[in-house]
C-alpha cells in the first residue's frame, strides 16, 4: 500500500460526524450550579432553567420546558446526576424527570406543532415554545438561564451555550422536555407504524428516511425540512385539515401551543 493510500485511510478513520464530535464535547463538560449561584449572589430569585428538545426532528412538535429547580444553593432535596438529556439513557431520564417534578419549585412544558414550525421556522418555533413554557410557571420565574438563545420577554436572562451540559437548572429543563416529547411522539407510533417513531422519535434515521421515500410524509411531518419536502410521494393530508381549509376559519391571536404546568 502506498504512503498516500495509508494517509488517506488514516485520515478517514480520524473523521467523525458533527453530532459525534458534539457528544464528545458535552461529555467533557461539568453540569453544576455555578451559573445559578452567581445569579443568586446578584440578588436573583426563582431562577428558571429553560431548554427545548426536537429541533432536528422531522416529525411532530418542538417541546420546551422551564424548571425552577431550587430556591437557593442549599435545597432541602438535591437531585443528583443532572446533565444534558442527550447523555442519559431513557430509563435514567425517566427517574430524574420524576424527581424534578416532585422536588422542584415549579416546572412547565409547552409544545409548538409541526404546522406552526413550517410557518415560522424551527428556530422561532423553539423560542416560542420556550417562552410559553416560562409563562406557564407558577410561581413565576424572576430570572432565566436559557440554553443558547435569548427569549422575547422582559425577564432578566442569560443565554448559555451548551447550557444543558453546564447548568443544573437547564439540564433539568432538558430532561423534562425530552421525556415529554418522547411520550408525545411515541403515542403516534401505532398510527404511523411505518416510520418507527417509537424508536427514532422522528429523527433522521435510515429506516425513517426509507419510509419517507416509500410512503411519503405523514400529516405531522415538518414539510419545511428537506428530507420531508423532497420525498417522492406527496404529504398525506387528513380529512379535518381539508375541512378546516374549506371553512375559511378566521385566525385567532392565540398561538397554537400546548402547555402543561405543575408546581
Amino acid at each position: 500500500m502506498s504512503n498516500s493510500a495509508r494517509s488517506s485511510k488514516a485520515s478517514n478513520a480520524d473523521k467523525i460526524s458533527a453530532s459525534a464530535a458534539k457528544l464528545r464535547l458535552l461529555k467533557k463538560l461539568r453540569c453544576t450550579l455555578n451559573f445559578e449561584k452567581r445569579a443568586w449572589a446578584a440578588g436573583a430569585e426563582r431562577i428558571a432553567g429553560v431548554d427545548e428538545v426536537g429541533r432536528g426532528s422531522l416529525f411532530g412538535p418542538v417541546v420546551a420546558a422551564a424548571v425552577i429547580l431550587y430556591q437557593n444553593d442549599e435545597p432541602a432535596h438535591r437531585i443528583r446526576g443532572l446533565r444534558d438529556s442527550k447523555l442519559l439513557p431513557a430509563e435514567r431520564r425517566e427517574e430524574l424527570a420524576f424527581l424534578i417534578r416532585k422536588h422542584s419549585i415549579a416546572w412547565a412544558v409547552a409544545a409548538v406543532d409541526s404546522a406552526r414550525i413550517d410557518q415560522i421556522n424551527i428556530y422561532q418555533a423553539s423560542r416560542l415554545a420556550m417562552l410559553h413554557a416560562v409563562q406557564q410557571l407558577a410561581p413565576a420565574a424572576g430570572y432565566l438561564l436559557v440554553d443558547a438563545v435569548r427569549l422575547d420577554c422582559e425577564l432578566p436572562q442569560q443565554p448559555i451555550i451548551h447550557g444543558d451540559a453546564l447548568s443544573a437548572s437547564i439540564a433539568a429543563a432538558s430532561i423534562i422536555a425530552k421525556v415529554e416529547r418522547d411520550r408525545m411522539v411515541s403515542a403516534w407510533d401505532p398510527v404511523f407504524p411505518m416510520y418507527g417513531l417509537a424508536s427514532n422519535k422522528g429523527y433522521c434515521t435510515p429506516r425513517h428516511l426509507a419510509a419517507l421515500r416509500e410512503h411519503g410524509p405523514s400529516p405531522l411531518h415538518r414539510q419545511s425540512f428537506s428530507p420531508v419536502w423532497s420525498a417522492p410521494i406527496p404529504q398525506e393530508v387528513l380529512g379535518f385539515m381539508l375541512d378546516q381549509s374549506a371553512a375559511e376559519v378566521v385566525p385567532s391571536d392565540e398561538e397554537p401551543v400546548e402547555a402543561i404546568a405543575e408546581t
